[in-house]
Protein backbone atom coordinates (compact mmCIF):
# COMPACT_ATOMS: atom_id res chain seq x y z
CA UNK A 1 0.00 0.00 0.00
CA UNK A 2 1.53 3.78 -0.54
CA UNK A 3 1.71 6.04 1.99
CA UNK A 4 0.96 9.41 1.60
CA UNK A 5 4.57 10.63 1.27
CA UNK A 6 4.30 7.90 -1.72
CA UNK A 7 1.96 10.23 -3.95
CA UNK A 8 3.22 13.24 -5.89
CA UNK A 9 3.04 16.53 -4.51
CA UNK A 10 0.13 18.94 -5.66
CA UNK A 11 0.61 21.03 -8.26
CA UNK A 12 -0.42 23.61 -10.18
CA UNK A 13 1.50 26.05 -12.63
CA UNK A 14 -0.85 28.96 -12.12
CA UNK A 15 0.63 32.01 -9.88
CA UNK A 16 -2.40 33.98 -9.78
CA UNK A 17 -4.71 31.34 -8.06
CA UNK A 18 -2.42 28.35 -7.23
CA UNK A 19 -5.20 26.50 -6.84
CA UNK A 20 -6.33 26.27 -10.52
CA UNK A 21 -5.27 24.65 -13.46
CA UNK A 22 -4.41 27.70 -15.49
CA UNK A 23 -4.16 31.23 -14.76
CA UNK A 24 -7.49 33.19 -16.11
CA UNK A 25 -5.50 34.72 -18.65
CA UNK A 26 -3.78 31.70 -19.95
CA UNK A 27 -7.08 29.70 -19.59
CA UNK A 28 -7.83 28.87 -23.69
CA UNK A 29 -11.41 27.64 -22.79
CA UNK A 30 -13.31 31.12 -22.50
CA UNK A 31 -10.75 34.00 -24.28
CA UNK A 32 -12.81 36.28 -25.48
CA UNK A 33 -15.02 36.77 -22.03
CA UNK A 34 -18.57 36.71 -23.46
CA UNK A 35 -21.70 34.71 -22.86
CA UNK A 36 -22.72 33.01 -26.06
CA UNK A 37 -26.44 34.47 -27.38
CA UNK A 38 -29.19 31.83 -27.39
CA UNK A 39 -30.08 28.23 -26.08
CA UNK A 40 -28.02 26.42 -29.06
CA UNK A 41 -25.13 28.13 -28.91
CA UNK A 42 -24.45 27.98 -25.38
CA UNK A 43 -24.71 24.52 -25.29
CA UNK A 44 -22.19 24.20 -27.99
CA UNK A 45 -20.38 26.28 -25.73
CA UNK A 46 -20.30 24.59 -22.70
CA UNK A 47 -19.68 20.89 -24.81
CA UNK A 48 -15.88 22.73 -26.30
CA UNK A 49 -14.81 24.04 -22.54
CA UNK A 50 -15.78 20.41 -21.14
CA UNK A 51 -13.88 19.04 -24.56
CA UNK A 52 -10.84 20.99 -24.28
CA UNK A 53 -10.50 20.83 -20.48
CA UNK A 54 -10.29 16.95 -21.29
CA UNK A 55 -7.54 17.83 -23.42
CA UNK A 56 -6.07 20.25 -20.95
CA UNK A 57 -5.95 17.37 -18.65
CA UNK A 58 -4.10 15.00 -20.86
CA UNK A 59 -1.76 17.77 -22.25
CA UNK A 60 2.25 17.43 -21.80
CA UNK A 61 1.68 13.50 -20.53
CA UNK A 62 3.65 10.52 -22.30
CA UNK A 63 1.76 7.25 -23.24
CA UNK A 64 2.59 5.65 -20.62
CA UNK A 65 1.12 8.06 -17.70
CA UNK A 66 -1.83 8.44 -20.24
CA UNK A 67 -2.24 4.96 -19.89
CA UNK A 68 -1.98 4.82 -15.90
CA UNK A 69 -5.20 3.24 -13.93
CA UNK A 70 -6.50 4.63 -11.50
CA UNK A 71 -7.04 2.67 -8.41
CA UNK A 72 -7.70 -1.28 -8.75
CA UNK A 73 -9.95 -2.98 -9.48
CA UNK A 74 -11.10 0.22 -12.09
CA UNK A 75 -9.27 0.23 -15.56
CA UNK A 76 -9.79 3.94 -15.54
CA UNK A 77 -7.29 6.30 -16.83
CA UNK A 78 -6.63 9.38 -19.16
CA UNK A 79 -6.44 7.24 -22.23
CA UNK A 80 -9.14 5.45 -21.42
CA UNK A 81 -11.29 8.27 -21.19
CA UNK A 82 -10.36 9.34 -24.43
CA UNK A 83 -11.21 6.50 -26.26
CA UNK A 84 -14.37 5.88 -24.05
CA UNK A 85 -15.62 9.54 -25.56
CA UNK A 86 -14.81 8.56 -29.15
CA UNK A 87 -17.20 5.06 -28.47
CA UNK A 88 -20.12 7.47 -26.76
CA UNK A 89 -19.50 10.16 -30.09
CA UNK A 90 -19.76 7.44 -32.29
CA UNK A 91 -23.08 5.80 -30.13
CA UNK A 92 -24.61 9.84 -30.00
CA UNK A 93 -24.12 9.52 -33.92
CA UNK A 94 -26.04 6.08 -34.04
CA UNK A 95 -28.84 7.37 -31.85
CA UNK A 96 -29.18 10.65 -34.93
CA UNK A 97 -29.07 8.29 -37.69
CA UNK A 98 -31.94 6.24 -39.07
CA UNK A 99 -29.86 4.13 -40.56
CA UNK A 100 -27.83 0.77 -39.34
CA UNK A 101 -25.99 1.87 -36.78
CA UNK A 102 -22.32 2.01 -37.48
CA UNK A 103 -20.09 -0.82 -35.07
CA UNK A 104 -18.41 -0.35 -31.87
CA UNK A 105 -14.87 1.37 -32.90
CA UNK A 106 -13.06 -0.49 -29.90
CA UNK A 107 -15.18 -3.95 -30.16
CA UNK A 108 -15.98 -5.66 -27.24
CA UNK A 109 -17.71 -3.75 -24.78
CA UNK A 110 -15.21 -1.52 -21.83
CA UNK A 111 -12.40 -2.30 -24.89
CA UNK A 112 -12.33 1.19 -24.97
CA UNK A 113 -10.95 1.10 -21.31
CA UNK A 114 -9.60 -2.41 -20.56
CA UNK A 115 -6.77 -2.53 -24.03
CA UNK A 116 -5.89 1.20 -23.63
CA UNK A 117 -1.88 0.60 -23.54
CA UNK A 118 0.86 3.28 -22.79
CA UNK A 119 2.39 2.83 -26.28
CA UNK A 120 2.24 6.69 -28.66
CA UNK A 121 0.21 4.97 -31.36
CA UNK A 122 -2.28 3.98 -29.40
CA UNK A 123 -2.82 7.53 -27.87
CA UNK A 124 -2.08 8.39 -31.53
CA UNK A 125 -5.35 6.81 -31.96
CA UNK A 126 -7.35 7.71 -29.70
CA UNK A 127 -6.96 11.61 -30.54
CA UNK A 128 -7.71 10.95 -34.56
CA UNK A 129 -11.11 8.84 -33.28
CA UNK A 130 -12.39 11.33 -30.61
CA UNK A 131 -11.41 13.87 -33.13
CA UNK A 132 -13.56 12.17 -35.82
CA UNK A 133 -16.24 11.30 -34.08
CA UNK A 134 -16.59 14.33 -32.53
CA UNK A 135 -17.03 16.52 -35.58
CA UNK A 136 -19.33 13.80 -37.61
CA UNK A 137 -21.96 14.27 -34.31
CA UNK A 138 -21.38 17.72 -34.27
CA UNK A 139 -22.18 17.76 -38.28
CA UNK A 140 -25.23 15.29 -37.73
CA UNK A 141 -26.39 17.49 -35.22
CA UNK A 142 -25.72 21.08 -37.16
CA UNK A 143 -28.28 19.41 -39.60
CA UNK A 144 -31.10 20.47 -36.64
CA UNK A 145 -31.03 23.39 -35.54
CA UNK A 146 -34.75 22.81 -33.71
CA UNK A 147 -33.05 21.57 -30.30
CA UNK A 148 -37.12 20.24 -30.27
CA UNK A 149 -36.62 18.39 -33.56
CA UNK A 150 -37.11 14.13 -32.55
CA UNK A 151 -34.35 12.63 -34.45
CA UNK A 152 -33.16 9.04 -35.08
CA UNK A 153 -35.27 6.00 -34.61
CA UNK A 154 -35.79 6.87 -30.89
CA UNK A 155 -37.34 9.87 -31.79
CA UNK A 156 -34.79 11.25 -29.31
CA UNK A 157 -34.88 15.69 -29.08
CA UNK A 158 -31.69 17.46 -30.30
CA UNK A 159 -31.92 19.52 -26.74
CA UNK A 160 -31.58 15.83 -24.86
CA UNK A 161 -28.94 15.15 -27.25
CA UNK A 162 -26.77 18.25 -26.64
CA UNK A 163 -27.13 18.16 -22.39
CA UNK A 164 -26.51 14.23 -22.31
CA UNK A 165 -23.30 15.19 -24.23
CA UNK A 166 -22.62 17.87 -22.13
CA UNK A 167 -23.25 15.59 -18.52
CA UNK A 168 -21.50 12.96 -20.30
CA UNK A 169 -17.93 14.83 -20.75
CA UNK A 170 -18.51 16.83 -17.66
CA UNK A 171 -18.42 13.67 -15.47
CA UNK A 172 -15.43 12.49 -16.80
CA UNK A 173 -13.30 16.06 -16.71
CA UNK A 174 -14.43 15.40 -12.97
CA UNK A 175 -13.13 11.60 -13.28
CA UNK A 176 -9.89 13.25 -15.10
CA UNK A 177 -8.93 15.71 -12.64
CA UNK A 178 -8.55 12.62 -9.50
CA UNK A 179 -6.60 10.80 -12.48
CA UNK A 180 -4.00 13.71 -13.41
CA UNK A 181 -3.79 14.01 -9.58
CA UNK A 182 -2.52 10.62 -9.24
CA UNK A 183 -0.34 10.75 -12.41
CA UNK A 184 1.81 13.85 -11.16
CA UNK A 185 0.66 15.26 -8.00
CA UNK A 186 -1.16 18.81 -10.74
CA UNK A 187 -4.98 19.80 -9.39
CA UNK A 188 -7.49 20.61 -11.77
CA UNK A 189 -10.04 23.65 -11.82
Amino acid sequence: MERMSDQPARWSPASVYPDMWADPEDDPRHKDGHSPEGEPATLQDFLTGYRMTLRMKCEGLDAEQLARRSVPPSTMSLLGLLRHLAEVERDWGNWISDGEPLPKLYGRRDADFEEAVGEQAAVDAAYSDLEREQAATDAALAEHQDLSERVGKDKIAVRELMVHRIEEYARHCGHADLLRECVDGRVGQ
